[in-house]
């Protein structure tokens, strides 16, 4: 890949301005229209659930109706590059695996979904012998495990690797 491919731009500010406003206006309307199930009237004996949350929906929608609007304007020097391509690509090294990770702990549990995901990292960035990666990505899920489950007796989401040790 040449130098040009590698510095050219990847979204510019006026375009993460308008898709976080756009994010941030739809939670706000999810928030309304739950607070609305919920009832936003003051009642005899105080505010209804939904009171609060609805003028706080409200607001996050209405400050990013403004970012969406002032975002829309952006021009020229105003609307500089957000990312270059390569600081996209290193963001989202990180990003896709962890977002990986976590869906893994639904089907794995945390501890073997943590011991792969410090395994990986381990491997790919540092280049670590196996060995060591081994010793300490199962040194840290034990490490989690009894400090969270025996001392603290939180318990943590379990995968069947768990449950065929009998530690459900």
């Amino acid at each position: 890949m040449s130098d040009e491919q590698e510095e050219r731009a990847a979204p510019r500010v006026r375009s993460a301005e308008l898709v976080v406003a756009g994010l941030f206006i739809f939670l706000g309307a999810v928030v309304i229209y739950d607070s609305l199930r919920l009832g936003v009237q003051w009642g005899d004996d105080g505010p209804q659930s939904g009171y609060f949350p609805f003028y706080l929906g409200v607001l996050v929608c209405a400050s990013s109706a403004v970012n969406f609007f002032r975002g829309i304007r952006l021009r020229g020097p105003y609307n500089p590059v957000f990312v270059e391509t390569a600081q996209l690509r290193m963001v989202l090294a990180v990003l896709v695996p962890s977002a990986i990770y976590v869906a893994l702990i639904e089907w794995l549990g945390i501890y073997l979904s943590s011991a792969l995901f410090i395994a990986f990292f381990m491997r790919w960035l540092g280049k670590y012998a196996w060995w060591k990666l081994g010793l300490v990505a199962v040194g840290v899920a034990v490490a989690f495990f009894v400090i969270f489950e025996m001392w603290f007796k939180v318990p943590l989401p379990k995968g069947p690797l768990e449950i065929l040790l009998g530690l459900d």
